[in-house]
């Protein structure tokens, strides 16, 4: 979303199609704009974090801090690897913001820093049993949406062993 136009065809394709979210990246000087659209179409925005080198919103907190005094229709979708990819606490950051988390995309990374890239769940650095027990214990009940992005040609070997990763946690929940 980075002009008006654009904001308009996301909410008006999100009408069309009978959604009651979208998720997006619109430019900071679009929000007071965006949040019009939100009312009048009544359909929530989640605003996505893509870590660093993004100068939009490269934490939930970046994206928090500019939308927490707007409509609550207006939150977040939290990508819990870009959040571990800027070192932050990605079960943190869902109990700090809480409030406006409508989406959460999960997927794993091999390193807390810039350099790390996706992974099959449960072999790089998050705690996917922890985390999943705070989405529990808060009673999360948004969108949680495996976002795997590694091996683009053939990904459904990973991400098969991904979603059975995650079956498996929660069968022992």
């Amino acid at each position: 979303m980075k002009n008006k136009k654009q904001v308009d065809q996301a909410f008006e394709y999100a009408k069309a199609a009978g959604m009651d979210m979208i998720v997006g990246v619109p430019n900071h000087e679009l929000l007071e704009y965006v949040e019009g659209k939100v009312k009048d179409y009544d359909i929530k925005l989640a605003i996505h974090n893509h870590g660093p080198g993004d100068k939009l919103y490269p934490s939930a907190e970046s994206a928090y801090k500019r939308i927490k005094d707007l409509d609550p229709r207006m939150g977040l979708c939290i990508d819990i690897g870009h959040t571990k990819r800027i070192n932050r606490d990605p079960e943190q950051d869902v109990k700090d913001f809480f409030d406006r988390v409508f989406d959460i995309h999960i997927k794993d990374v091999t390193k807390a820093e810039k350099t790390g890239s996706t992974c099959i769940m449960g072999r790089g650095v998050i705690d996917f049993p922890s985390f999943l027990k705070v989405i529990i214990k808060l009673g999360y009940n948004g969108t949680l949406a495996l976002e795997y992005e590694a091996e683009g040609k053939d990904p459904l070997p990973g991400m098969t062993e991904s979603f059975g990763y995650i079956k498996g946690i929660m069968a022992t929940m």
